[in-house]
C-alpha cells in the first residue's frame, strides 16, 4: 500500500489552511467521521466551521486547560467558542494528558522535577515535532473524557503554539492505557 504525507517547510499557523484541506480529503476518502483539534484562541475552530460542510463530521476542540497562560484565565475567545458552539463542535477543556500536574513540579519546583509524563511529552515533541505530540495528547485527551468512539480512528490535528501544521490518523487510547494508541498514519506534519 502506498500513501502520500504532506511535508511543510517549516511549523507554523500559516500551515492551518492546507492542513484542513488535506484533513476534509482524507477523512472522506477513508470513511473517517471523527476528528479531534487543538485550538488555543478559537481561530482553528472558527476556519472549520467556516470551511467543513455542517455535520459530516464529529468535530472536537481541545482548548488548553484553564490557567495555561498565569495572567489570562482562558484563551479560548467568546467569539470563537460562540462559532464552534453555533456549528455544532464540541469543545473540552481539561488537564493536559502530557503534563498536568507534573507542569508544577517542572515550573515550581528548584531544581525542576520531570515527570513520566513530562518526559514522554518531551520526547515526542523533540523527535517528531511539537505538532505531533499536541495530536497524541488531544486524543488521550478526548478518550478520556468520553468523546469518541474508541473503536473507530480518529484523525487528530495540532500544531506549534498557534494553528495547525500535523494531522494523525490514530486508533485511540486512554490515557491509563497509552501503549494502546496506535499511530496508523502521518498525514502532514512539517519537515523539521
Amino acid at each position: 500500500m502506498e500513501e502520500k504525507i504532506f511535508y511543510f517547510e517549516k511549523p507554523g499557523p500559516k500551515n492551518t489552511e492546507k492542513v484542513l484541506e488535506i484533513v476534509q480529503d482524507v477523512a472522506k476518502s477513508r470513511g473517517i467521521d471523527q476528528i479531534v483539534f487543538a485550538t488555543t484562541t478559537g481561530a482553528t475552530g472558527a476556519k472549520i466551521a467556516e470551511k467543513y460542510p455542517k455535520d459530516e463530521f464529529k468535530l472536537i476542540a481541545v482548548t488548553h486547560a484553564n490557567g495555561f497562560l498565569k495572567d489570562i484565565p482562558q484563551e479560548l475567545t467568546d467569539e470563537n467558542r460562540k462559532i464552534m458552539n453555533d456549528f455544532g463542535i464540541e469543545i473540552f477543556t481539561g488537564v493536559h494528558a502530557l503534563s498536568g500536574i507534573g507542569r508544577s513540579f517542572r515550573g515550581g519546583l528548584s531544581p525542576p522535577m520531570w515527570t513520566t509524563a513530562d518526559i514522554i511529552g518531551k520526547i515526542f515533541r523533540s523527535i517528531l515535532g511539537d505538532g505531533f505530540k499536541v495530536c497524541l495528547e488531544i486524543s488521550l485527551m478526548a478518550a478520556d473524557a468520553g468523546l469518541i468512539a474508541m473503536d473507530k480512528d480518529v484523525i487528530c490535528i495540532g500544531g506549534k503554539g498557534r494553528g495547525s501544521d500535523t494531522a494523525l490518523i490514530l486508533k485511540p487510547a486512554y490515557t491509563r492505557t497509552f501503549f494502546d494508541l496506535s499511530i496508523k498514519e502521518i498525514i502532514c506534519k512539517p519537515k523539521g
